[in-house]
């Protein structure tokens, strides 16, 4: 009987026994199964904090980007504006106002056509007077020529090689005279020629818009309007002192067709 109870108490004690060991598993399976489930969540958190985090940089490289492309459009749109700001203000080398150009295109040919009529008085003319005022005219609007051409290159405007149509028909009509009827055409001419050039100048030494054409003619007229006195001088002795284009000028000094000139 004892025997029985000690083989019983035996089973019972191993039965026990192996319900703790089993209830030992069972927790350190579910312990386990719980780490596992709770790094799986920490490896989700973080993927997803980490796609969150790439998408965040994907969307601000992109705001990044496209205020770039903002800031660049602007930019050229910017620089287009003040390009074309700068051509409508008609600032810096080459950019002329038409008068300004009209001026500098007119006064090139102007020049020629003294200069080549000077040339000719100066060997075909008669009296002494023509001959004097011929080389004058070709001295001096050869070296005003000079320095018109100079100051034209600056501004990019390529200046006439030959006279135009209406002074090459002038040129030609007093070639064909001799003796004392071309010095009565020339000085006639020439009081017309350099009423027309004392006028233009003035306005362009008052008016003209760019600086430096603006100084030569400025520092051109005074010698223009010696050369219209000595003009008119000429007039007087060789044509009685007619001169029905007039010839009144007014910019520090009158002339008139008589030949009177008050000077400063």
């Amino acid at each position: 009987m004892n025997k029985r109870v000690i083989t019983i108490g035996h089973v019972v004690a191993l039965a026990f026994f192996l319900l703790i060991g089993l209830f030992l598993v069972v927790q350190q399976n579910y312990a386990g199964d719980q780490q596992n489930s709770n790094q799986a969540n920490r490896n989700t958190n973080g993927n997803s904090n980490r796609s969150r985090n790439t998408n965040s940089a994907n969307m601000n490289s992109n705001m990044s980007g496209n205020a770039n492309m903002s800031g660049n459009a602007n930019m050229s749109s910017n620089m287009n504006s003040n390009s074309s700001m700068s051509g409508m203000t008609g600032t810096g080398s080459g950019a002329l106002s038409s008068a300004d150009q009209k001026f500098v295109m007119e006064a090139a040919i102007g020049g020629m056509a003294e200069v080549e009529l000077g040339r000719r008085a100066a060997q075909q003319g008669t009296s002494d007077a023509v001959k004097q005022f011929g080389q004058r005219m070709a001295d001096d609007h050869s070296k005003a020529n000079a320095e018109l051409m100079t100051i034209a290159s600056t501004k990019g405007i390529t200046l006439p090689t030959d006279v135009d149509a209406k002074h090459r028909a002038m040129i030609g009509r007093l070639a064909r005279m001799t003796g004392p009827a071309f010095d009565k055409a020339y000085a006639k001419e020439m009081v017309n020629d350099h009423n027309k050039d004392v006028s233009a100048f003035q306005k362009e030494s008052a008016k003209g818009g760019d600086p430096d054409v603006k100084a030569f003619a400025a520092k051109t007229l005074p010698t223009l309007q010696e050369h219209q006195r000595m003009a008119n001088e000429m007039n007087t002795t060789l044509n009685g002192g007619t001169n029905k284009s007039g010839g009144n000028s007014n910019s520090g000094g009158n002339s008139n067709g008589n030949g009177n000139s008050n000077r400063p």
